[in-house]
């Protein structure tokens, strides 16, 4: 079983490298940009055929290590 984890700054949080981002796509004349948010995604391979154990165990993942739940948000697909 594979776990996709996607973590990103939970809105209102400043994400210069974002702000950045979008700077850089709009000097190459990219229009309509109305905002970039950057994040990262972890994916974690499980060796487990539970769905639910695998759900509960990458949330404790998550909230220990994966993500700084104080300024980040995260959401967790099994596949």
């Amino acid at each position: 079983m594979k776990a996709i984890v996607n973590v990103y700054l939970k809105e209102g949080v400043l994400d210069p490298q974002g702000k950045a981002t979008r700077h850089a796509l709009e000097s190459m004349n990219f229009k309509g940009i109305m905002d970039v948010r950057i994040g990262k995604q972890i994916i974690i391979k499980l060796d487990t055929e539970n769905r639910e154990e695998a759900q509960k165990e990458v949330e404790e993942m998550c909230e220990t290590l994966l993500a700084n739940t104080v300024i980040e948000d995260y959401t967790i697909e099994i596949v």
